[in-house]
């Protein structure tokens, strides 16, 4: 198959973006896809979880700011992650000043795209030159979003960026999904959901995440859902959500 390279992306906090990257890359690896998680957040909370570190030697900082190559290491039998760190914070001021700048992250992965059948691109809840280097990268962007009406009315933003990017730099991208995360059946999350559908039609993903206590507790001890607790709710819809997108 050939390599896609997908930016999970919401400028709102708190919506599982991390959760599902981890979710989806340790899904599709169980299922014999080889795929790399690269972690662009400064809060590090990807590269936590499937490496319990701190800090690492080499990080996707450098990448952005030195154009070094990206650092890879391997956290699971097909699963490879480039990791962030904190420095990721001043990234976005250092990178300011640098020629071509919304393509650093793209020309970087150009080498080694095709090692992999996924790309996974965990962004931080911005849109600044950081996002906007993964959607220059992607090929489809999926967005998280919880049923709830504020982070429905913070789409539009994303929406315009999407638009902004496809038709300056990079008219492959397109919203490949979206999906909702901590679901449940309160009439608001079903009025919500209805709204997205509405607006989004076939982009959106069938399978909604339950709200689930083990999806919480699972950075803490490390590694996947699907290691941390296979039978619960959260690894199920996970395991749904991948087989819709390898269904695509």
């Amino acid at each position: 198959m050939k390599s896609k390279v997908i930016a999970i992306a919401n400028h709102k906090g708190g919506v599982g973006k991390t959760t599902s990257v981890g979710s989806i890359g340790a899904g599709l690896a169980l299922k014999g896809y080889k795929v790399l998680m690269i972690d662009l957040d400064a809060q590090m909370n990807l590269t936590y979880t499937f490496t319990h570190l701190e800090e690492t030697e080499d990080s996707i900082y450098s990448t952005l700011v030195k154009e070094t190559n990206v650092p890879i290491y391997q956290v699971g039998e097909n699963l490879f992650l480039s990791p962030a760190s904190l420095e990721l914070a001043k990234a976005e001021i250092e990178m300011s000043t640098l020629i071509a700048r919304e393509r650093i992250l793209k020309h970087a992965i150009e080498p080694i795209k095709n090692q992999y059948d996924y790309i996974l691109l965990d962004c931080p809840p911005s849109l600044g030159v950081i996002t906007t280097n993964a959607l220059v990268a992607a090929d489809e962007l999926y967005i998280p979003l919880t049923a709830e009406t504020l982070p429905y009315k913070g789409l539009k933003m994303l929406e315009e960026t999407v638009g902004e990017i496809k038709k300056r730099v990079n008219p492959n991208l397109s919203i490949g999904g979206v999906f909702f995360t901590r679901y449940g059946h309160r009439n608001l999350n079903k009025e919500v959901v209805n709204i997205i559908e509405n607006t989004f039609g076939n982009s959106v993903f069938k399978t909604k995440i339950r709200e689930n206590i083990s999806l919480a507790e699972m950075p803490l001890k490390g590694g996947s859902i699907f290691e941390y607790d296979k039978k619960c709710n959260g690894a199920k819809d996970y395991m749904s959500l991948v087989e819709e997108i390898i269904n695509k």
